[in-house]
């Protein structure tokens, strides 16, 4: 059965960091449009800022659904399961925000992350969650499975582009969602 707590306690908050791989879903507003959920996982780039707000670092990837969607109406919910361990699943429904690298604020975001993960290996934006409802339930449908080290090819990939071309990746595959909503803007501010 599930538990709706009033903030990230303590309990939760260990929960959280100790995961490897977290899940991030948002959907348009409206009928239409496809929902999306974003696999993350790279080690170090999310963060517990406060009892209510989390942030991760938003990687150069061949989609922008994520910022497309805050963008429009800033519904988010990010998902842990425990793939070791006791049986749980934490969810944190809220409403998003993001500060793109060519934002204002950027560096100092990014300073609150671990993993090192800079603009050279991708870092496109960091996207903050207002926590607004968090709950866990059991998890006993989920399997056990051994994590056995970071996949380091997406970060090393950014890198092997330089500045002009993850620049001009972006440019071709970050502009518009797959519904062609509009996402990751170069052009100005973005404040999500």
């Amino acid at each position: 059965m599930g538990k709706v707590h009033e903030r990230i306690d303590d309990r939760l908050r260990r929960f959280i960091e100790a995961q490897h791989v977290f899940f991030v879903a948002t959907a348009p507003s409206g009928p239409d449009g496809h929902v999306n959920v974003s696999p993350k996982g790279v080690g170090g780039t999310f963060a517990v800022l406060d009892d209510h707000t989390v942030a991760y670092v938003d990687v150069t990837a061949s989609g922008s659904e994520t910022i497309a969607h805050i963008r429009e109406n800033g519904r988010v919910t990010i998902m842990f399961c425990a793939f070791e361990g006791p049986p749980n699943i934490v969810r944190l429904h809220g409403r998003g925000r993001f500060v793109t690298l060519y934002d204002e604020g950027f560096d100092e975001l990014l300073a609150r992350f671990d993993g090192g993960v800079d603009e050279s290996l991708g870092a496109r934006a960091v996207v903050v969650v207002d926590v607004e409802r968090v709950s866990d339930s059991c998890g006993y449908g989920v399997p056990f499975m051994s994590y056995e080290g970071e996949r380091d090819l997406l970060p090393a990939y950014m890198a092997r582009k330089g500045v002009d071309g993850r620049a001009e990746y972006r440019r071709l595959k970050n502009r518009t969602s797959i519904d062609g909503l509009p996402a990751f803007d170069m052009d100005a501010p973005a404040g999500g």
